[in-house]
């Protein structure tokens, strides 16, 4: 899993797998949010658009990573 930012044009990339040359439908979900889907339903990614507002805003540009089975935590802090 791979995540990019390309703050001249402010998307972000959540990659999940690579691509590798298959075929994916890129799915709009609303103004700010396109998922990436091969025909067999495996998502590869996730882009967010307008990706300040949505990196930095609720947990202060932390990306939180949480085992709920273990009850662990940890923040990385994706600067800005």
């Amino acid at each position: 899993m791979k995540l990019t930012y390309d703050p001249r044009h402010n998307v972000a990339y959540l990659r999940l797998h690579k691509k590798a040359g298959r075929e994916v439908e890129t799915i709009r979900l609303s103004d700010e949010l396109n998922v990436d889907v091969a025909p067999d339903g495996t998502v590869y990614g996730i882009e967010l658009l307008n990706a300040n507002e949505q990196l930095w805003g609720e947990d202060g540009g932390n990306l939180v990573l949480l085992n709920e089975a273990e009850g662990k935590q940890r923040e990385i802090h994706l600067g800005q």
